[in-house]
C-alpha cells in the first residue's frame, strides 16, 4: 500500500503501480526510444491483431510494464513520468536524448538537496524526468527549509 494515510479512499487496496500505458503516433519509433533511453525490454507486440482499442507493445522498464498504444498524441502539460536514475549518467542521457532530437526542457532552480533533473518530451508530448534524488531527500530538504522558514 502506498503512503501511510489512506483515510476513506476506496483505492486501500492498492498493492503497487501496474502498468503506465502511453498513445503514441509511431509505436515503433516509441519503442526505439524507450530502448534507447530506458533500457526498455519488449515483451510482446500485438502487430495488427487489436486486443484493447488499438495496436500495442509491451516493455518493462526499471521492473515496470510500461504499453504504448497507436493514437494521436496528447497536449504538452507538466503531467510527467519520472524515473530515478544515477547523477553521474546526467552526461551521457542528455547525448543521447539531443540524438534523437526530443525537446528537453530548461529545470528550475534547485538546491543540490533535492536531487538534479533532466526534463524532456518524447515525440508525442510526453514528459519524461530524469531525477537523481529519492522521496526521503526531498521531504528531509523541504521540512528543513520549512522550519528555518520559521526562525
Amino acid at each position: 500500500m502506498f503512503g501511510t494515510n489512506v483515510g476513506d479512499s476506496i483505492m486501500s487496496d492498492i498493492e503497487q503501480l501496474s502498468h503506465i500505458t502511453l498513445i503514441c503516433k509511431n509505436i515503433d519509433k516509441t519503442g526505439e526510444f524507450l530502448k534507447k533511453i530506458f533500457g526498455a525490454i519488449e515483451y510482446y507486440s500485438t502487430e495488427e491483431i487489436i486486443f484493447s482499442v488499438s495496436k500495442e507493445k509491451f516493455f518493462k522498464m526499471g521492473g515496470i510494464w510500461v504499453v504504448v498504444m497507436e493514437g494521436d498524441p496528447v497536449a504538452k502539460t507538466y503531467n510527467h513520468i519520472a524515473f530515478q536514475v544515477d547523477a553521474t549518467k546526467f552526461v551521457w542521457l542528455r547525448a543521447e536524448i539531443e540524438k534523437l532530437g526530443l525537446n528537453i526542457l530548461e529545470g528550475r532552480k534547485r538546491k543540490a538537496e533535492e536531487g538534479e533533473s533532466l526534463y524532456f518530451y518524447d515525440y508525442d508530448n510526453h514528459l519524461f524526468e530524469l531525477h537523481s534524488g529519492s522521496l526521503d531527500e526531498r521531504i528531509k530538504h523541504y521540512k528543513m527549509c520549512d522550519s528555518l522558514s520559521k526562525l
